[in-house]
């Protein structure tokens, strides 16, 4: 089976999941909001992997972030085990890009690290008790954009490091999105926002995995 293959049953998924978010419909988000993270780890599994350890480390990542979209749909405060699995995530992406020749340091540590600083500024006032957990989180997912650039800055020719990037990209735009919605200010936009950015940085994140 080719990867390409499952883009369909992605994006359908995915937008059924937004569409039932929207009106309410719970029972269609907890088929569709899984199904549609689960679809993205097959794309991984099912590549041709130019480096085996690179594609265990991100099929581990995508596992974790599984497990962060049922705590977050689920009833309840979930929020911080939800955190948890996704900067556990995070840490298996900075393992993958820093498995061929290790971590990298560049000028582009700067923007990453700039972002990072005026991000927490904004939304530090309205974090109250979680403001450590979302310091930690903030961190490692800075780190593991910082990380996927500069894999991709060292490797001009690749698409495959490339396309780890610009996931990387989206899913920090994603996470900061989901942020200062729950924290700062609501606005209507943030789920089609917030999964949008997220399962299109996945999905990035998971064909950089094939050859």
């Amino acid at each position: 089976m080719q990867p390409i293959i499952l883009m369909i049953p992605i994006a359908l998924s995915a937008a059924i999941a937004i569409a039932a978010d929207y009106r309410g419909a719970r029972r269609a988000v907890y088929v569709f909001k899984p199904l549609a993270t689960l679809l993205i780890l097959l794309v991984a599994l099912i590549a041709s992997p130019a480096d085996p350890l690179y594609q265990a480390l991100i099929v581990a990542g995508l596992i974790c972030s599984l497990a962060g979209d049922m705590f977050l749909m689920l009833p309840g405060n979930k929020f911080v085990p939800g955190l948890l699995s996704f900067l556990l995530a995070h840490l298996c992406y900075i393992g993958a890009f820093i498995a061929e020749g290790g971590p990298r340091a560049s000028w582009w540590l700067l923007p990453c690290l700039a972002y990072l600083v005026v991000f927490m500024r904004l939304l530090w006032p309205h974090v109250g008790a979680l403001r450590v957990p979302v310091l930690a989180y903030g961190i490692v997912i800075s780190a593991m954009l910082w990380q996927a650039i500069e894999r991709a800055a060292a490797t001009p020719g690749s698409n495959a490091t490339h396309s780890a990037a610009l996931g990387a990209a989206l899913f920090v735009l994603s996470d900061s999105a989901l942020a200062w919605n729950r924290f700062a200010h609501r606005f209507r936009a943030a789920q089609l926002l917030v999964l949008g950015t997220y399962w299109a940085g996945q999905l990035l994140i998971a064909l950089s995995v094939s050859r």
